[in-house]
């Protein structure tokens, strides 16, 4: 069974793309890739970490993002 982290131990955030990478600098693309997400209203559900939390951060612009509930 993996390791859980202390702090966030099981908390998830679901993150949707709502605009084209089209047109956006590369770094932005390969970070839209990164999440799992390449294509518009693409939605994943990820743990809710600090380097997820930085991804989407640098795409706040192009994504949405909900709490995932228990």
């Amino acid at each position: 069974m993996p390791e859980k982290t202390d702090g966030a131990v099981g908390k998830r955030v679901r993150v949707t793309q709502v605009k084209s990478g089209i047109n956006r600098l590369e770094d932005q693309k390969q970070t839209l890739v990164g999440l799992g997400l390449n294509k518009l209203h693409r939605t994943r559900e990820l743990e809710d970490t600090p380097s997820v939390r930085g991804m989407i951060r640098k795409v706040a612009h192009l994504v949405k993002v909900e709490e995932v509930a228990g």
